[in-house]
């Protein structure tokens, strides 16, 4: 798992609109807002507060990707319900959650059900800048504590 001072690891992942996004040709700063999938109710209130909040970190020149395990397909239904504006990303395969973040195995007592687990990076010049990570799919990410820590880098 990365933490703060870590230099980001690179990566290629697809977008709900099937285009391939590159961590490093991304304008700075980068959220990565990892959720566990798409179509659940904390994951909804959190890709949707960041969302409305948008305007706020235009200012701020930040870039939001969303990243979970789900499907590109899966993904885009959920970016269209809830008029999501920026990319989803589809790490179906979890390494980037496992490299970043950590994945929860056997889901809701699933076996072989893996899904990311709920974090919020920001990266910024190749390095993390910021790190949250919880154990409890339920939390939401601090948000204010993300936004003050945006409008100091």
């Amino acid at each position: 798992m990365l933490s703060v001072g870590s230099k980001a690891k690179d990566f290629v992942l697809y977008s709900h609109n099937l285009e391939k996004v590159k961590l490093s040709e991304q304008e700075e700063p980068v959220i990565l807002a990892f959720y566990p999938g798409a179509f659940t109710s904390v994951c909804e209130r959190e890709l949707c507060s960041f969302r409305d909040s948008l305007a706020k970190l235009g200012k701020l020149k930040a870039t939001v990707l969303g990243i979970s395990v789900d499907s590109p397909f899966a993904n885009k239904a959920f970016a269209e319900k809830n008029k999501l504006n920026f990319k989803l990303l589809s790490d179906f395969g979890a390494k980037v959650s496992r490299d970043y973040c950590g994945v929860h195995e056997d889901f809701l007592g699933i076996p072989g059900f893996v899904v990311s687990k709920r974090a919020v990076f920001i990266i910024k010049n190749g390095e993390v800048r910021y790190a949250w990570i919880t154990e409890d799919p339920s939390k939401e990410p601090p948000y204010e504590e993300i936004f003050t820590l945006l409008s100091k880098i």
